[in-house]
């Protein structure tokens, strides 16, 4: 049954609004907020909006960058980085590490934030973060229109291979989703959201 009174847009030929609003209805969103090193000691951090989690077993988590950043290109070159959970805490640190800056610029001195060794692979973990993801590389991909052609973005997909979660996140060995107050993108210029015990519901699933 369609809409009785729907705005239609073949994005294309433009969406005919004040903002895209594709990054609203697909949100909110987990921020993949990502560290890396160069291979030469210099280290970044920045965060993605287009970022989920792929699959359970192994663990895969991925990240798409709008262009080939600094991020990215740092993965390719040591094929490994770290995912941090941003939260409602660290929201303006996550911000401030989002800056435009040349490469050789240090984020998480930018953002006040601390590097901390990873245990498996090189690149740093942010300290502040409650929950880090150490990740080597397993896919990246040049995304492409239906055409078939690049779009000047690229899929970078990685498996967890260690986790660290902040105990005070587990309870009775259970994680504690809201309790680690995770923030996520909601589209629009400057829009995010934010997860409380208040919005949990449960549902089982049938059969």
């Amino acid at each position: 049954m369609a809409q009785a009174d729907s705005h239609f847009y073949e994005p294309a030929a433009g969406h005919g609004l004040p903002h895209d609003p594709f990054n609203a209805i697909v949100g909110p969103r987990p921020i993949g907020w990502v560290s890396t090193h160069d291979g030469q000691g210099v280290r970044n951090l920045a965060p993605y909006s287009f970022f989920n989690g792929f699959n359970y077993t192994p663990p895969i988590v991925g990240f798409s960058s709008i262009g080939w950043k600094d991020s990215v290109r740092n993965i390719a070159a040591t094929k490994e980085f770290v995912w941090n959970l941003a939260t409602r805490p660290l929201a303006e640190q996550m911000n401030a590490s989002c800056a435009s800056v040349p490469p050789e610029v240090d984020e998480f001195a930018l953002a006040g934030l601390t590097p901390v060794a990873s245990r498996v692979i090189g690149a740093p973990r942010v300290l502040e973060s409650p929950v880090n993801f150490e990740c080597r590389l397993t896919q990246l991909v040049p995304l492409q229109n239906v055409a078939g052609h690049e779009v000047g973005a690229w899929l970078v997909l990685g498996e967890v291979v260690a986790v660290h979660i902040d105990r005070a996140l587990l309870k009775d060995g259970v994680y504690d989703t809201a309790g680690g107050q995770p923030i996520l993108r909601g589209g629009g210029p400057a829009d995010y959201f934010g997860i409380t015990p208040e919005q949990l519901f449960k549902m089982r699933r049938p059969g």
